[in-house]
């Protein structure tokens, strides 16, 4: 069912829709009606891509905080590694029970480090208490 309405709109816009109405052999109320309802529709798509804009910038902010967690962690883990490496004599190659030790030290660092992973717990920022550490 169509409802006439009785619309005021600027003269340019007139023109407009008279030469568009002539041009495409088209009626101006189709015209207008087809052009209101595209405007309707993006209304409310605008107010949903506000929404999801909002939500995208938090996720973005969360992101690069990781990203700077992650780079922080990376060079401090690296220049551990490096001081350790630096500081630490190598073993003399015929000591059997040193590199069994340092074998035996390595599997329990790693098996510590699947238990935390697998628990969800997390070592910076807490006190190791005795037994924390394999």
């Amino acid at each position: 069912m169509k409802v006439r309405q009785n619309l005021y709109i600027d003269r340019e816009l007139s023109d407009a829709l008279e030469a568009l109405a002539a041009g495409t052999q088209g009626n101006k109320s189709r015209l207008v009606n087809d052009a209101l309802a595209d405007w309707l529709s993006r209304r409310g798509t605008r107010q949903i891509d506000d929404l999801l804009k909002l939500r995208l910038d938090r996720i973005s902010r969360e992101i690069a905080h990781a990203r700077r967690d992650i780079e922080v962690l990376l060079e401090s883990l690296s220049l551990f590694v490096r001081y350790q490496l630096m500081v630490t004599a190598p073993l003399p190659e015929g000591d059997a029970a040193a590199l069994a030790m340092g074998r035996e030290r390595f599997e329990k660092f790693v098996a510590q480090v699947g238990r935390q992973l697998a628990a969800g717990k997390r070592t910076i920022g807490q006190d190791p208490g005795i037994g924390d550490v394999a």
